[in-house]
């Protein structure tokens, strides 16, 4: 062997160079310039090791990326009613009785016709696509697996109705955006009907929606050059978008001749306007600030709950969304009034940590923390929930 091939054949190979170069890289200050230094980079824990919902939204925290993780957290404005919501079930004390004798729990009802096993529901929330691959048919999945909760499928899904309908046979409910020219509903009721949705509700508090974070995010990326204004962007300069500000009490007359399922409105915060559903013929109420991302400053959905379901009289059923993360949350709604409640964000959660599994779990623990809550009160029955259970300060 010659002096050239001796050299060749003891030289440095191709795997030990990329291997150098590797642990070069590794240990440059410039990848480790590139991690998220908000982000705590530790072992994301496993589904079996989480106990309650906060823990699945620090595990959507660790494995979403931070657009997306903050579209699912961020409110209007200050997000002073974001915060509000929380805080509202502080305001709120469970008295339990000396000696409860609760036996065995029942937690099921019936609601505008569908059965549940709990008085849970999940919300309607859209892009579930940017949480996980297969979206809202996982989050369907997830619903069914989880004792058939119903699931709301929000009006900008990101799947088509009927796919949804399809992945799993559990009760499904439509969210619309109602269009100002009547004819531009028709089919999208057609097609929730259909495709088997038991219900259509109607959401009437996001006529200008838009993030303060948003607005934030777009100047910045703007800072040192003139605005760029995205394509058939509104006049204002804040950027609000005036197409749901024609809304009117009349529109459910115009809609209900296109619906043959129960009909509900959602985002009701007044007795007033709780009052109006029902002159109106509505079949239902969902009390809501929009999780706070609607109009900045207004109540929490917790503490507008005991006007409107005195307002109501039993007459409709009131469901209740905006701030629950556990079975106490769900336990003070239903001893206000509440029919049943729902999920918004926890889902997400679910979905974005741990995919249909996620949100069968996440939706199993609130309804575990449920019974736990009241077989703790002496509740046997949801029939036996009244006010009595509770103290309220919402002053």
């Amino acid at each position: 062997m010659g002096r050239l091939e001796h050299s060749w054949r003891s030289g440095l190979t191709r795997r030990n160079a990329v291997r150098g170069l590797a642990g070069f890289l590794a240990g440059s200050s410039l990848i480790h310039g590139q991690q998220d230094e908000f982000r705590d980079h530790s072992r994301v824990p496993g589904m079996d090791e989480l106990v309650n919902a906060f823990d699945f939204e620090s595990a959507a925290f660790a494995k979403l990326p931070r657009e997306v993780y903050n579209y699912t957290t961020h409110g209007s404005a200050g997000e002073f009613t974001l915060r509000r919501n929380r805080a509202a079930f502080d305001w709120v004390k469970l008295i339990p009785k000396g000696i409860p004798s609760a036996g065995k729990i029942d937690t099921s009802t019936e609601v505008c016709g569908t059965k549940m096993a709990f008085p849970i529901m999940v919300a309607p929330t859209a892009g579930h696509v940017a949480l996980h691959p297969e979206g809202e048919a996982a989050t369907h999945v997830g619903c069914t697996a989880a004792s058939a909760t119903p699931m709301i499928v929000s009006n900008v899904a990101s799947l088509p109705l009927d796919k949804i309908a399809e992945a799993a046979d559990g009760p499904l409910w439509f969210q619309l955006y109602p269009r100002q020219q009547l004819e531009a509903n028709r089919t999208l009721l057609e097609n929730a009907q259909q495709a088997g949705y038991q219900a259509v509700v109607v959401t009437i508090d996001q006529q200008a929606p838009y993030y303060e974070r948003q607005l934030h995010d777009r100047h910045l990326r703007n800072l040192g050059g003139r605005s760029r204004r995205p394509r058939n962007a509104p006049a204002s300069p804040y950027r609000v978008r005036d197409f749901r500000a024609w809304y009117e009490w009349k529109m459910f007359e115009e809609l209900r001749p296109m619906i043959h399922v129960p009909m509900l409105a959602k985002g009701v915060l007044t007795a007033e306007d709780a009052r109006l559903c029902v002159e109106n013929g509505l079949d239902g109420i969902v009390v809501s600030n929009h999780g706070g991302r609607a109009l900045d400053y207004s109540p929490s959905s917790l503490e507008a709950l005991p006007e409107i379901v005195d307002a109501v009289g039993g007459r409709i059923p009131v469901i209740v969304d905006s701030g629950f993360r556990t079975g106490s949350d769900v336990l003070k709604a239903l001893a206000l009034g509440a029919s049943a409640i729902c999920l918004g964000r926890v889902p997400r959660w679910g979905l974005g940590s741990f995919g249909a599994a996620g949100v069968q779990r996440v939706l199993e623990i609130i309804q575990a923390e449920l019974v736990l809550a009241m077989a703790h009160t002496g509740q046997p029955t949801l029939a036996t929930i009244d006010r009595s259970l509770v103290r309220t300060d919402f002053s």
